[in-house]
């Protein structure tokens, strides 16, 4: 006997029913454990910081920042870094979102084209800002690399002149007492919107001439923008802190 084809909605009413069967008999899997209650923030419109940000520069001051002595702002709301740049306000476990561009027309090559850094924890771990557009270096110190330890996964750079983003989850390093490493450091790092660092684990201080290894320091450390004779310009700096959600068991 042939069966006849039947309409959509009676399938789809069949469908539902198995549904609701299923979610009536069963129950869902509670994990025996308390959260507490996520807080809110409000993501920001179009290119700005969420409501919870620390800002750093938005165009109308550098007061966020100490070494300023050269350092001014460009007529369009950026500004060329002419000396290293140090946060006034330390920090630890945080989300970072910068903009920069390497300088037009591009001068040099290898390490010696846009090359700048952008330093956590006083600069003892340094995501790699360079030139990396059609300019050949060694991978460990291309742009978006965990500098002199691992490249960027793809090479997401725009062209000099152009503006490019960072987004950077950094978590910092935890140690005993004694100074031995507990939990090393991580980062997680978009370039252009573009995943590049998945939660890389960073072997110690990025040493240009040295094998990496872990000095204990102070939980939180300024940020740093890096000087290395480029004029690389930035835009558009802010910070989130951020704090796991702690569970307790019920």
């Amino acid at each position: 006997m042939k069966l006849k084809p039947q309409p959509i909605f009676l399938l789809t009413l069949s469908a539902s029913l198995l549904f609701f069967c299923a979610y009536a008999i069963g129950q869902r899997y509670v994990a025996p454990i308390s959260w507490p209650e996520p807080p809110i923030v409000t993501p920001g419109e179009g290119t700005a910081p969420p409501s919870d940000a620390i800002v750093l520069f938005d165009g109308k001051n550098l007061d966020a920042w100490e070494g300023v002595k050269k350092t001014t702002i460009d007529p369009d709301g950026g500004f060329t870094v002419k000396e290293f740049l140090k946060t006034k306000q330390p920090f630890g476990d945080i989300q970072l979102h910068l903009e920069f561009a390497t300088p037009n027309p591009p001068r040099g090559r290898d390490q010696g084209r846009g090359n700048n850094g952008v330093g956590f924890m006083n600069a003892r771990y340094e995501i790699q800002i360079l030139d990396s557009y059609e300019n050949k270096t060694y991978f460990e110190g291309q742009c978006a690399a965990v500098y002199n330890q691992r490249p960027p996964m793809v090479n997401a750079s725009r062209k000099p002149g152009e503006w490019q983003t960072y987004d950077i989850v950094f978590t910092a390093p935890r140690f005993s007492a004694d100074g031995k490493v507990e939990k090393p450091a991580y980062f997680t790092v978009f370039h252009n919107g573009v995943l590049v660092q998945n939660h890389t684990e960073v072997l110690g201080n990025t040493y240009f001439e040295r094998k990496p290894h872990y000095e204990k320091h102070p939980d939180k450390e300024p940020l740093v923008l890096m000087y290395h004779g480029d004029p690389v310009r930035f835009r558009n700096i802010w910070v989130r802190e951020f704090k796991e959600l702690e569970g307790k068991p019920k």
